[in-house]
């Protein structure tokens, strides 16, 4: 079962350049949740923060009643056995074969012998299906393989929050797509909180239960994934709609020339909010609500031709 995530003020800076500020949200347990933004707004740099890599200059982030942004070394290393981290480069050790890397846990931070360590291992593995590839080096496997070994050696101590930075960066279309359900299917199977970072917009539109948006050093916005889907806001429309027409530009912010230029024209329908991707074996995961559930309970009118079977963005893979 995963735990809560309760982030109240947080604001980091470097220097004198404010990277966010004042960003509160709750991320429920169990649920899986996305980082969107443009480049540049801080989202790994969000991800550090949570996981106590970086030390906020203001703020609370609040796990199972300890606020990790104010707590002493002793009681961060402690807390940080609930988490796992896929980095966006798998981070795997070049000299050391895939089972070598993600037993590398198991044997740094327990005292299991090498036989539970093999069970847990190969459990692992075969969960992200890589049973076959133990004795390989990640310089000979694809990138996607790499992620899903950066993924299995994640998984290895059974941790209740996972952190993605950018797991598809790098990877094709398909292979996205594959992880995604991946995903989707290990959140079903472990239950635990998952938070993925992505500039990735069908995996925001398909994967998760709810989403976030940095934009101009704050939090836009945060909530369901239905809310965000169907938004008016103009930074969070034209984010999640990968749209021209609205206040981010090139370089995050369009100046007012631009702004006055776009004055009067009329912006196209926001595009039907596909179907969530399910698990494989068709079962809904315990966060997972019923497609329209969101904007029913709100009084919200979805766009046109909204969970649609035929529309769904999902490869269903």
């Amino acid at each position: 079962m995963g735990v809560e995530i309760k982030v109240d003020g947080l604001t980091k800076s470097f220097g004198k350049q404010l990277i966010w500020g004042d960003v509160s949200l709750t991320i429920p347990a169990g649920e899986i949740c996305v980082m969107l933004g443009p480049s540049g707004t801080g989202k790994s740099v969000f991800l550090k923060t949570l996981i106590g890599l970086l030390k906020p200059d203001r703020g609370s982030i609040v796990i199972e009643g300890l606020d990790i942004a104010n707590c002493s070394e002793k009681e961060l290393y402690e807390v940080r056995k609930l988490f796992g981290v896929l980095f966006q480069d798998g981070a795997m050790f070049g000299s050391m074969t895939l089972y070598d890397n993600v037993a590398f846990p198991l044997r740094e931070h327990t005292k299991k012998s090498e036989s539970e360590i093999r069970d847990i291992v190969m459990e692992k593995m075969e969960l992200v299906g890589l049973i076959g590839a133990e004795t390989k080096l990640p310089g000979e496997i694809s990138g996607g393989m790499r992620k899903r070994a950066g993924l299995a050696r994640a998984l290895v101590l059974d941790p209740e929050i996972v952190l993605f930075d950018e797991p598809d960066s790098g990877l094709d279309p398909v292979r996205t797509a594959f992880l995604n359900q991946l995903i989707v299917d290990l959140n079903a199977q472990i239950d635990a909180t998952f938070l993925i970072v992505t500039h990735d917009i069908n995996t925001a539109r398909t994967v998760p239960d709810n989403i976030g948006l940095l934009y101009h050093k704050h939090l836009a916005m945060f909530g369901p994934r239905e809310m965000l889907l169907s938004s008016e806001e103009p930074v969070v429309r034209q984010f999640l709609n990968a749209q021209r027409v609205g206040p981010i530009g090139m370089s995050e912010e369009k100046d007012a020339d631009e702004l006055a230029a776009e004055q009067g024209q009329e912006l196209p329908p926001l595009p039907p909010i596909p179907l969530q991707i399910e698990p494989s074996n068709g079962i809904a995961r315990r966060s997972q609500r019923p497609p329209g559930d969101w904007c029913l309970e709100h009084g919200v009118v979805p766009p046109s031709g909204s969970f649609d079977q035929n529309m769904s963005m999902s490869t269903g893979v």
